[in-house]
């Protein structure tokens, strides 16, 4: 195994665990959440309340960061221009945080409006509710925008692991805050969560100063329109904020015909997303994070068939690790999301109201992992439009769907019309990306996506016989529930490692080969 390779899986193991350290304590507040304040209007407004933060944020931040300043500023890098890359950093710093603060200051003005236009079924008390809480969050994406730019610049010199520590600083501080503020009896209480939110966004970002001072960080009180650096980080963000607009905009409508549903539609659907994202971010995002700088740098080298091996190879290993969570969270999704959160005031009939769109939100699992990948390809090469355009495409589908889908399958058809878009976006995307670079390895992709389906099925038709019989046997009480899902994933994990292993796939080698030296350096 090659250096690049080593250490790319070495940055993208360290940001799986710390992924999967974020997304347990995430859990435990959502956990809290629901015990505390059920399946309601209360979580629907509170859920709803982030909808403006976000907005915000990946309109002015998230889209300049992940697409445009990441691939520039890792160029100046590579090409040891240190000083000129921080020049266009403070630039773009700069003008990032006045426009934002500018923004802000309108949200925290003009919320009430936005409320009423998101979510009309919403009745008079659901939306100052919502409108309490929403100006309370707008304060998060200050804080956002300092730790996403600086883990930004911290990422371009291949340090993950203070971006990573502080996830999971963040879920502690909504954690901690939202258990010592929360009074189920006080609707208005859920307000702690939300204050936790923004002490955690600045947690996040103070863990990272320490490693940005030994970066040698350089901050220039500039604004250089001029600079042809600063040129091209606006021209490629210019449709990264477009693609980001559309995204936030599905999710407007989402929550817009989920307020027309019965109270709590907007929670079960948040709940359930919850639970498909983990796979998505412990995994496919800890990988996509980790090969990105790579695929920039070999890039900027034109080492295209590097750049080849190095997309294909992060594909097939997301496939390989999300194909059969996919199947086995569609099995066991009854007994996950008891144990998770049906206690308080999280009911038998709220989990069998979420299992409803966790199914239809898992089928497309290893769609949206993929997707985390692909669009960073068309970045890496300094292409913003392409995955812009098809987003475009693939938002028309998933608003259509939603449209058509609502009325049949109500809060599930939601969900299923995020995993047809999905499933269109994903191809679109590799059918193009696969023109641009004449090949991209896709008979092994092929092959690796064949063996992952079928080894995933056989072990889905032994949970599931698993699942039946000890369910009937032992219950479903908590308890009994944590066993059925324990013993059903352990059986899952042997089942498919054993069937990667008939199949001689080389992602499962490679797996174990990495487990192995991580045994052997203790």
């Amino acid at each position: 195994m090659s250096s690049t390779n080593r250490t790319l899986l070495k940055a993208a193991g360290f940001l799986m665990a710390a992924q999967m350290a974020s997304r347990i304590l995430g859990f435990l507040r959502e956990t809290l959440i629901a015990g505390f304040f059920g399946q309601s209007r209360v979580t629907d407004a509170y859920n709803t309340a982030f909808i403006l933060p976000d907005l915000l944020y990946w309109l002015l931040v998230g889209g300049v960061l992940s697409a445009a300043f990441i691939p520039v500023f890792s160029e100046y890098i590579a090409k040891e221009n240190e000083d000129e890359g921080w020049r266009v950093a403070s630039s773009v710093v700069n003008l990032i945080f006045l426009t934002l603060g500018v923004f802000v200051l309108l949200g925290l003005f003009f919320t009430p409006q936005f409320i009423r236009l998101m979510v009309p079924g919403f009745k008079v008390q659901d939306i100052a509710l919502t409108t309490h809480l929403t100006r309370i969050l707008l304060l998060q994406p200050l804080f956002m925008a300092f730790s996403g730019l600086t883990m930004g610049v911290l990422n371009s010199y291949k340090i993950f692991w203070p971006s990573a520590l502080g996830t999971v600083l963040y879920n502690g501080c909504v954690i901690f805050f939202g258990t010592i503020l929360a009074n189920p009896a006080k609707p208005e209480s859920i307000s702690g969560f939300a204050v936790g939110v923004v002490v955690g966004a600045i947690v996040n970002f103070a863990v990272q100063i320490p490693a940005l001072r030994k970066v040698k960080v350089r901050y220039y009180p500039i604004i250089d329109w001029h600079h042809p650096g600063v040129r091209r980080i606006a021209a490629l963000a210019v449709p990264i904020i477009m693609s980001y607009s559309l995204n936030q905009i599905q999710i407007a409508v989402n929550n817009n015909f989920g307020s027309m549903l019965f109270p709590g539609s907007i929670s079960a659907i948040w709940y359930s997303s919850r639970l498909f994202q983990v796979p998505v971010g412990i995994f496919a995002l800890a990988i996509a994070v980790a090969a990105f700088p790579t695929m920039t740098e070999q890039a900027a080298l034109n080492q295209w068939d590097k750049l080849r091996q190095t997309i294909s190879r992060t594909i097939r290993m997301v496939i390989f690790i999300t194909m059969p969570i996919s199947v086995g969270m569609i099995v066991l999704r009854y007994p996950l999301i008891r144990v998770l959160f049906q206690h308080g005031h999280f009911t038998a009939d709220d989990t069998l109201r979420t299992a409803i769109p966790l199914l239809y939100f898992a089928l497309g699992i290893s769609s949206q992992s993929v997707i985390q990948i692909l669009p960073r390809a068309f970045y890496a090469l300094q292409d913003t439009w392409t995955p812009v355009i098809l987003g475009i495409v693939s938002m028309a589908i998933d608003i259509l769907c939603m449209f058509l889908l609502i009325r049949p399958l109500a809060v599930g058809g939601l969900a299923f019309a995020d995993t047809i878009s999905a499933f269109v976006n994903m191809l679109l995307l590799f059918y193009v990306l696969r023109k641009r670079l004449r090949q991209i390895n896709g008979r092994s992709l092929f092959w690796t996506s064949v063996k992952t389906v079928t080894a995933s099925l056989l072990m889905a038709l032994v949970i599931w016989g698993w699942n039946e019989w000890l369910t009937r046997l032992i219950g479903v009480r908590t308890i009994s529930s944590i066993t059925v899902l324990i013993s059903g994933t352990a059986i899952g994990v042997i089942v498919f490692a054993g069937m990667a292993w008939l199949l001689r796939m080389e992602e499962f080698e490679q797996t174990m080969g990495l487990v192995q030296r991580k045994i052997g350096r203790r």
